[in-house]
């Protein structure tokens, strides 16, 4: 599974909800619906690209990761 993150288009915003369940739809587990126009959550590589062809998807990014090395470590 892959972390994603959705732009919903500026003309689809008060149709959010709708995209949503259209993500899901195609394989999608939504975490969370931001009004602001994004969408979140994941889903497995192999159906990623369908979710760009969804009406109302401006973008559909992987969300990258970050991780410290413990702070016992050398290099901070």
């Amino acid at each position: 599974m892959v972390n994603i993150s959705v732009t919903v288009e500026q003309d689809h915003l008060s149709m959010i909800g709708d995209v949503a369940e259209a993500l899901r739809a195609r394989g999608m587990q939504v975490t969370q619906v931001l009004q602001s126009g994004f969408i979140t959550g994941s889903v497995s590589e192999d159906c990623r690209q369908a979710l760009a062809a969804v009406s109302g998807v401006q973008t559909v990014d992987e969300q990258l990761q970050f991780q410290l090395p413990p702070p016992q470590e050398e290099v901070q």
